[in-house]
């Protein structure tokens, strides 16, 4: 029996804590906490010169310090971590952006409901975005069908397409001009460039690299056209995309999972495209022109796009804007290590839900699995997982995620909405009418549908398997007998 809907209860302050670390700062009041260096700290400050730092865990109350050309220094410790969470600009606003290529599953999931924790932690906005750019791969109703799947999980976005918002719209099909300003810009700026190479050439740069054994790269060959020689392609109207010129010497960023990072992207790339002779963006300049647009202050997405970072963070100088904070989340993986496929039918949301999985138990064996939290227990509805949340404690460790242990977290689930009033008024009515849906007028004693009655079956199988479980597998004829049997028994 499917169990469509859940009861959102999660109700958490809009008020950010106000803390200080006590290890590197000080209260506004200029009230020492405790002073960690030669020199005064009053605030945690962003590294600007460094090498790369990896964070693999807490620092075991002694600071850990890196090299720097400036004269100030930062504490790593995990109060420190918590504490730089709110936005040095202002509100919190996260963003879930899949691409609408396929329909919602567990990996879209966990990434989605860290940014919604994160948001509501933090007092913050959860945003949905669409990354519906690549047109030739859109699966119709994908869109539509990710956010019925977020409303359903009980992570429903407070802008979106559907919803609307003021930063929208929120698919990037319709903010085309967008892109096309900021990849404008970067040309007369200098930053990027009309590159007017045929795919044919593309395809022999490839092959000869393979044939090499190279990694296969842009030769950067139409960074190098004359005045001339771009006036007249531009005049013929030659198709041609815009590829982002590449420099070296990007500065590292501070990731809020994986610390410090650099890649020096312009030594293994080629220049990227940025704009397709199409008009559409790449993902690489169509999220930087959003999340600077839309606000966006903290990025939450897959460790697949820490690699990527550098790269944005280059786009962001070359168009002059203040970048957002970066944190990448560790894999989620099967439990015998290997990595989650979109082949595996059973790893769509959907199919969660035909299932009659619960969406709470869903979340909890999600969260349980991986990392980021005070407390590790089996049975946590949404307030009590973003009350728990603690940014400073996700590792870089892959989660591994063992769904053979969903029935039981199903089972503590539903037996936290038995025991709860207002949910289980709602289990009843969403049992009776599932149950007339199914098989209508074929039930042969319709007291089974009284709200009584079921309420007494929910209370005496709620230590056993899931009445929706049972019911599922039963016809019309079959339904009096076995809730009658069940009475009978206790």
């Amino acid at each position: 029996m499917l169990l469509s809907s859940f009861i959102h209860f999660s109700t958490p302050s809009r008020c950010l804590p106000i803390k200080t670390c006590t290890r590197c700062c000080q209260y506004s009041t200029g009230r020492s906490v405790r002073k960690v260096d030669t020199r005064k700290v009053d605030t945690p400050v962003l590294l600007k010169n460094t090498l790369t730092f990896n964070r693999s865990g807490g620092h075991g109350g002694k600071q850990q310090y890196i090299g720097l050309n400036s004269s100030q220094k930062r504490c790593f410790s995990s109060e420190c971590d918590e504490v730089g969470h709110q936005h040095e600009h202002g509100d919190v606003r996260v963003r879930f952006a899949p691409s609408p290529t396929g329909f919602l599953h567990l990996g879209g999931l966990r990434t989605a409901l860290y940014n919604y924790i994160y948001a509501k932690k933090y007092g913050g906005t959860f945003i949905l975005r669409m990354e519906d750019t690549d047109q030739s791969r859109l699966v119709p109703g994908a869109a539509e069908s990710i956010e019925d799947m977020l409303e359903w999980a009980g992570i429903p976005p407070d802008e979106s397409p559907r919803g609307g918002g003021q930063y929208g719209p929120y698919l990037q099909s319709q903010r085309l001009s967008l892109y096309s300003q900021a990849a404008d810009s970067l040309v007369q700026t200098g930053k990027a460039y009309h590159c007017f190479c045929s795919q044919q050439r593309l395809e022999l740069l490839k092959r000869e690299a393979l044939r090499s054994g190279q990694t296969p790269r842009y030769d950067n060959r139409c960074r190098h056209l004359r005045p001339d020689q771009l006036e007249e392609k531009l005049d013929q109207k030659v198709p041609h995309v815009i590829r982002f010129r590449l420099e070296s010497g990007g500065e590292p960023f501070n990731d809020l999972v994986f610390g410090w990072n650099r890649h020096e992207v312009a030594q293994v790339e080629g220049d990227p495209v940025v704009l397709k002779a199409d008009g559409f963006p790449t993902y690489h300049l169509a999220n930087v022109v959003d999340d600077h647009l839309m606000k966006v202050s903290h990025v939450l997405r897959g460790s697949e796009w820490l690699i990527s970072t550098s790269k944005h963070l280059l786009l962001y100088r070359a168009l002059g804007w203040k970048p957002p904070v970066f944190g990448h989340l560790p894999l989620l993986l099967n439990r015998d290590g290997s990595k989650l496929s979109k082949r595996q039918g059973d790893i769509y949301i959907q199919s969660f839900q035909r299932s009659g999985a619960l969406p709470e138990a869903l979340l909890d064996i999600t969260t349980h699995c991986g990392s980021g939290f005070n407390s590790n227990r089996v049975g946590r509805k949404m307030e009590e997982l973003i009350a728990e949340f603690n940014p400073s404690k996700i590792t870089t460790h892959s989660a591994l995620l063992d769904l053979d242990k969903l029935p039981e977290f199903n089972r503590i689930h539903l037996q936290q909405r038995i025991d709860d009033a207002v949910q289980r008024d709602w289990l009843v009515r969403d049992l009776q009418g599932r149950i007339q849906e199914v098989y209508g007028t074929q039930v042969q004693d319709q007291d089974v549908l009284q709200p009584d009655y079921i309420t007494r079956v929910l209370h005496l199988r709620k230590q056993g398997p899931s009445v929706a479980e049972m019911m599922v597998s039963l016809g019309p004829s079959e339904i009096t007998h076995r809730f009658n049997r069940v009475l009978q028994q206790h």
